[in-house]
């Protein structure tokens, strides 16, 4: 170690004088509340971009292709599909809005036809069953979210009445009365409360969709950040007819959101870790004011004006890797206990989700210390300066 950075040190930890001693250790916490606030804030808004972004996925396709009539020759078309590479699996659906009839009132609900067979090779729809069979959905039969079975009060092999709302009540006989078969829960409050699943033929006999014409086809990627270059390729496969649309595509303006909004946390929270330079900034001054004499004969021996600055700068540095030390440590450990216990409860219906979901990633981590590593030197910049330009003459006049 240099004697620059020696000395910075004994200025750090200065035992003799209790007043220094505070001001430094209120400076280091200062820093490492601000970032461990940074660390936390973060954390949970990655969490709630990659939890979002899982569930959406496992509820939808990776990518689907549609066409506004409905696509038909629904073989040939899997078989091309599945011909695109970075194409892992397909299935057919049918979708579009029912009314829900209960208690002489009706509720708007988003029905999806599916096949049983392959709806699991494309979607979790198996994992998230809390109750039943994925087999067991047929044509007498519906799986209906948990929110929804709560909402109701219906559990497996209770009634339910579906309406088709274009086709109306003036028709007649279709009023469709189907048993509950099974309970899925995805963990989001909007999919769990309003969605429907129902047979592929039951739901293209609600819809009047002849046998062979489905709404589209769902795809399941090998990858699902190919999605924007399998589209390109789905295109070239089965030509410009075709509506296809990637998950990125039908989220684009809420996975946006979520982006601008983690952007403009970090940009907040840094505030804190800026306002705790000032501490540092303090600190300094104060530290050159009592050691004026120590400046004063540190030049008298000749030590060098960029040397003294040196000092200054290294004990403001000490204090930002100290405060960004012990703020990674609180805040990596606050986050992980929050991952861990979920001591934090969030009301679904208003955030998505049931519970604060909390991921810590390495490049979130290394921009934070950065951040406020830079912070701090430049804040200890003017009062090493001012250490630099005291003369000898004048530091120890009164001495």
């Amino acid at each position: 170690m240099t004697y620059e950075g020696w000395i910075g040190i004994r200025y750090l930890f200065a035992k003799k004088e209790p007043f220094l001693a505070v001001i430094n250790f209120i400076a280091v916490a200062g820093v490492a509340i601000g970032v461990a606030a940074l660390i936390i804030v973060i954390a949970v808004m990655t969490g709630f971009d990659s939890d979002l972004r899982d569930k959406i996925i496992g509820t939808n396709a990776h990518i689907v292709v549609e066409k506004e009539v409905g696509v038909g020759n629904i073989a040939q078309t899997q078989k091309e599909l599945l011909s695109i590479p970075g194409v892992k699996a397909t299935t057919p659906y049918v979708q579009g809005p029912l009314f829900l009839e209960y208690a002489g009132q009706s509720m708007s609900v988003m029905g999806r036809g599916i096949d049983p067979a392959t709806e699991a090779t494309v979607t979790k729809a198996r994992e998230y069953l809390r109750e039943g069979r994925l087999e067991a959905l047929n044509e007498r039969g519906a799986i209906i979210g948990r929110e929804l079975a709560i909402y109701l009060g219906k559990e497996v092999g209770d009634q339910i009445t579906l309406i088709a709302p274009a086709l109306g009540l003036a028709g007649g006989g279709w009023r469709h009365e189907l048993t509950i078969v099974g309970v899925f829960s995805s963990g989001m409050y909007d999919y769990d409360m309003n969605l429907v699943l129902i047979s592929l033929t039951k739901a293209q006999e609600i819809y009047r969709m002849p046998a062979g014409t489905v709404s589209g086809i769902a795809v399941k990627l090998d990858d699902v950040y190919q999605a924007p270059h399998v589209k390109k390729m789905i295109y070239k496969t089965l030509g410009y007819s075709f509506l296809v649309k990637t998950w990125i595509d039908m989220n684009k303006n809420f996975f946006a959101a979520l982006k601008l909004e983690k952007f403009a946390m970090f940009v907040i929270l840094t505030l804190i870790v800026l306002v705790a330079s000032f501490n540092i900034v303090s600190t300094l001054i104060v530290t050159v004011t009592t050691k004026i004499k120590d400046i004063g004969t540190l030049k008298a021996v000749g030590v060098p004006r960029k040397a003294i600055e040196r000092i200054f700068v290294f004990k403001g540095l000490s204090i930002g890797f100290m405060g960004t030390f012990w703020g990674c440590v609180g805040g990596i450990s606050l986050s992980l206990a929050l991952k861990e216990y979920q001591f934090i409860k969030l009301p679904p219906d208003i955030y998505y989700l049931d519970k604060l979901p909390v991921v810590l990633e390495l490049n979130d981590l290394l921009m934070i210390a950065g951040a406020a590593m830079m912070i701090t030197y430049l804040a200890t910049i003017y009062p090493a300066k001012m250490a630099g330009r005291l003369e000898p003459v004048e530091a120890l006049r009164y001495e």
